[in-house]
């Protein structure tokens, strides 16, 4: 794309934005061109979010210009957004679950015959039209509800191609998505560049940004450090440009774990079907067992079963070379398992409780005298965690809504510590959390194993697994495929044992 032919489409100069007298977007600029793929890029409150809910009319600017098609805009509200051609696609999708496809394209937009009855054939045949144009295979009248993620996304970004978007807005689209939704959405993206529909492309991902994306912007507390071409810049300078420091992503080459470490967890024979077959592994004191597989390859639901959330159909767990039964998540604390959960504002955190409720919720005992939590030992050691663990918040009275997602994560290992757990299972330990925090829990991971807590650690990213891991685990289709000491593992031999289908065995 010879950008320097056309003239953009959007321009934010100087952007500010103040809450309650902190500054939250200080001279923040952003430009986006027809048919262009734009990254913007910053570690968790840089200011990406804050900028497009300026655009989109969520937020109003304090000071600064938008320009758009040529001329000076002050977007109201996201519906003035959406009907001027700039839409966003949520993370978190909207959709009205009971509702159609197609109604929950048209909503608000529906088609009336007779002058009151809705004319659901119409809007059918539209979603059909705008379907087939997009190369999507849905049917109109599918419930939104029965839709995979990937599927109900492919609607949103439908449904914004039908407001005839200029510019379309994804937050962090892929986070939920297996890796052949991830292509389709790459394929709808591409047809949209040709189309002429500028892109702005939040995501921590930094493959992705690599493979699709035509410009990087990088954002770092709220101010606008610079705009780079993506394919005359490396990974590493934008990394530094987000976190004002060079952080290296280096492969661990042999294991930490001393030869005479014991065995503290050991798992025989774990099934859940179909889930779950016959999984066998054991676990180090001080190692941290990584598990990789492809989505769908059984590394949650064997954790779960081991940590008692889900029940097993067979399979022994020893703890410490003593059998135990784990019949609930309540006996797997007891044996000292903690569970730091892929979805952590629904498994991991109470958002709406403080820093300190969080960090004590699973110790109560240890703080409670005659049936009364005492606060201020509560809030002593939360504070101490707070400091150990570097969790930025305000004070240990802070909403842990109100945390970025890597504070929030530390929020959930500062709640295990304290529970005294020696065996942690990290599962997605950084999903949604940007590269600088992400750097901050993999020392925080290596800390914790040196200490000689036990780590097993399931992640999608084969980086993260290379660069943690001592020992790794490799699942496909419930199996275990496959176990290789970090100074053998590479990515295409854990690919190929991701891949190791029960046929081919």
């Amino acid at each position: 794309m010879t950008m320097e032919t056309k003239a953009p489409i959007l321009t934010m100069e100087h952007i500010t934005k103040e809450f309650t007298g902190v500054k939250a977007l200080k001279d923040a600029n952003l430009d986006l061109y027809p048919g262009e793929v734009h990254a913007l890029m910053g570690e968790n409150g840089a200011g990406k979010s804050t900028l497009m809910k300026i655009l989109t009319g969520i937020y109003k600017k304090n000071s600064g210009k938008i320009t758009y098609l040529g001329k000076e805009i002050e977007l109201k509200n996201p519906k003035e957004a959406q009907e001027a051609g700039i839409i966003i696609v949520h993370q978190e999708l909207n959709m009205m679950n009971h509702l159609s496809v197609a109604e929950n394209i048209f909503i608000g937009r529906e088609e009336k015959s007779f002058g009151f009855w809705l004319d659901d054939k119409t809007i059918n045949q539209k979603a059909a039209k705008l379907f087939e144009k997009l190369g999507i295979s849905i049917h109109p009248k599918e419930i939104i509800g029965n839709l995979t993620v990937g599927k109900q996304q492919m609607v949103e970004i439908a449904k914004a191609i039908s407001y005839n978007a200029r510019i379309i807005i994804f937050d962090e689209p892929t986070a939920a998505l297996t890796e052949a939704e991830i292509s389709e959405l790459f394929r709808m993206i591409e047809e949209l560049k040709e189309k002429g529909v500028g892109m702005i492309y939040i995501s921590h991902r930094m493959d992705e940004i690599e493979k699709i994306t035509d410009r990087v912007t990088v954002m770092r507390d709220g101010e606008y450090i610079g705009t780079v071409n993506t394919h005359d810049t490396t990974k590493e300078e934008i990394i530094n440009m987000m976190v004002g420091r060079v952080i290296y992503e280096t492969p661990k080459t042999e294991s930490a774990v001393k030869e005479d470490a014991p065995v503290v967890l050991k798992a025989e024979g774990i099934t859940m079907s179909p889930s779950v077959k016959n999984a066998s592994f054991s676990l180090r004191k001080g190692e941290i067992l990584g598990f990789a597989g492809l989505m769908g390859a059984g590394r949650t639901e064997l954790a779960r079963a081991i940590f008692g959330a889900d029940k097993m159909e067979k399979g022994t767990v020893f703890i410490h070379g003593k059998r135990v039964e784990i019949n609930s998540p309540m006996d797997a604390v007891k044996n000292g398992i903690g569970y730091l959960s892929e979805d952590r504002k629904r498994f991991g955190v109470a958002v709406d409780l403080s820093v300190s409720e969080n960090s004590v919720l699973t110790a109560l005992s240890q703080f409670s005298e005659f049936g009364f939590v005492n606060d201020s030992l509560a809030h002593r050691t939360s504070k101490e965690y707070c400091e150990k663990l570097k969790t930025k918040t305000p004070s240990v009275h802070q909403l842990v809504r109100n945390l970025s997602g890597g504070n929030q994560q530390k929020v959930v290992i500062a709640k295990w510590l304290i529970q005294n757990s020696d065996i942690l299972i990290f599962d997605e330990p950084t999903r949604g959390i940007d590269v600088g925090a992400k750097s901050e829990i993999y020392t925080l991971m290596n800390e914790l194993a040196q200490m000689g807590k036990s780590i097993i650690m399931i992640s999608s990213e084969l980086t993260e697994v290379l660069r943690l891991s001592d020992r790794i685990i490799v699942m496909c289709e419930g199996r275990i495929t496959g176990e290789l000491d970090i100074k053998d593992a590479t990515q295409e031999e854990i690919m190929r044992l991701a891949t190791l289908r029960e046929q081919t065995v």
